[in-house]
């Protein structure tokens, strides 16, 4: 049975925070899904059967131009809010400034 500390450590583990008055929901709910999984253990697979591994390759499409260059860059560009001749202006979301 997983505890609140452990899913805690989960939580932090995933980058989320989780509410303490959640805690024990998610505990719940930890438990179920290990339990669930836990059902893996009770599969049976046949003995001394030839079980067929898939065979593995690689599937590559030809080089070249899936459409014609720039076919749509002028749809594309038309959409953006804010363009300065071929190119588009975003707002600056880094700054190099060590003061901010």
């Amino acid at each position: 049975m997983a505890t609140v500390e452990e899913v805690k450590k989960l939580a932090a583990l995933a980058r989320i925070s989780i509410a303490d008055e959640e805690l024990v929901k998610f505990t719940s709910e930890f438990d179920a899904i290990l339990a669930y999984v836990g059902q893996l253990e009770t599969v049976e697979l046949p003995q001394g059967a030839a079980v067929e591994k898939p065979r593995l390759r690689n599937i590559m499409r030809e080089d070249g131009e899936p459409h014609a260059p720039g076919a749509y860059t002028e749809k594309l560009a038309e959409q953006f809010p804010a363009r300065e001749g071929d190119a588009l202006l975003v707002k600056q979301i880094i700054s190099h400034d060590e003061a901010e």
